[in-house]
């Protein structure tokens, strides 16, 4: 991008239309920057869920990274959960240099009371920036059939290896995923992300109400 014309600055020039060019540039190159965000994975269904979030408010150029999530690889409860979400926003946001936001995203199976099967599977989200700040938000949740839950509790098996033996689809959680098997198609994985992306977001649209001092 070339270089603003030192003989402009700090000058007003009124052109014809009577809007300063020194007010037109600034607002060329504000519509014009990007916002870097980092995403801690590599499962293009997260990846696409942040960015189709994201970018309903912002201009953004969404980067992913494969970073660690510090819990085990099928999370149960709603505490590890959360940890894994925020461990993949901050490991994300560390891992790509000019990040403003960082992106973490991760199911896992929490108890819920007179629930099927004792638990529900709920998606969290959380968005990390450079000033040291997390908002998070959750997705709807919904069940698993007995026979998965039970052998992911027993065995530790993750849910995304039970479920592509028990539907032969290959990689699901990577395509519709479970809830898109589960709902019909009615709801994909995609969809169901977004959700918990947009309520992570939600604290960053009205800033001035959230991270001001009590």
């Amino acid at each position: 991008m070339k270089c603003l014309n030192p003989g402009l600055m700090g000058q007003s020039h009124t052109p014809p239309n009577g809007v300063p060019l020194i007010t037109m540039t600034i607002i060329f190159l504000t519509v014009l920057r990007l916002m870097v965000v980092a995403v801690g994975t590599a499962n293009p269904v997260k990846v696409n869920a942040v960015k189709n979030v994201l970018s309903r408010f912002f201009e953004v150029s969404v980067v992913a990274r494969n970073v660690q999530s510090q819990v085990p690889k099928q999370p149960v409860g709603i505490d590890t959960t959360v940890e894994g979400a925020i461990a993949r926003a901050r490991n994300a946001l560390a891992a790509v240099e000019g990040a403003e936001l960082g992106v973490g995203i991760e199911a896992g199976l929490v108890k819920v009371p007179c629930t099927i099967s004792g638990y529900m599977d709920q998606q969290f989200a959380c968005i990390a920036d450079r000033q040291c700040r997390i908002t998070l938000g959750g997705g709807p949740s919904f069940e698993y059939p007995n026979s998965i839950v039970s052998r992911v509790l027993s065995s530790g098996t993750e849910v995304g290896d039970l479920m592509n033996e028990m539907t032969g689809i290959s990689e699901l959680g990577q395509k519709q995923g479970a809830i898109g098997y589960f709902s019909k198609g009615h709801l994909n994985r995609t969809a169901l992300t977004e959700l918990a992306v947009l309520m992570a977001l939600i604290p960053r649209l009205s800033g001035e109400l959230y991270f001001r001092a009590p």
